[in-house]
């Protein structure tokens, strides 16, 4: 079953891995329930489509806007 799971589900330290953060801002995304996780007994587990979703949720268009004379023009 673990081999199963390898692939498509993150224990914590893997997803903060995956995400390039700490196992503490990871374990903090899953107290807030601010990024869907699967209790499997004791251990905590996150598909990588979460986390992508998670990313995803989070992205920020960059707006482009010219300026004249300290000014935004439309």
């Amino acid at each position: 079953m673990a081999a199963v799971l390898a692939g498509e589900h993150y224990s914590v330290e893997e997803a903060a891995a995956y995400l390039n953060t700490s196992v503490r801002f990871v374990r903090r995304l899953v107290a807030e329930r601010r990024i869907t996780f699967y209790k499997l007994g004791r251990y905590v587990r996150i598909k990588r489509a979460d986390l992508e979703a998670f990313v995803q949720a989070g992205k920020v268009e960059a707006v482009t806007v010219r300026w004249q004379a300290g000014r935004v023009v439309d």
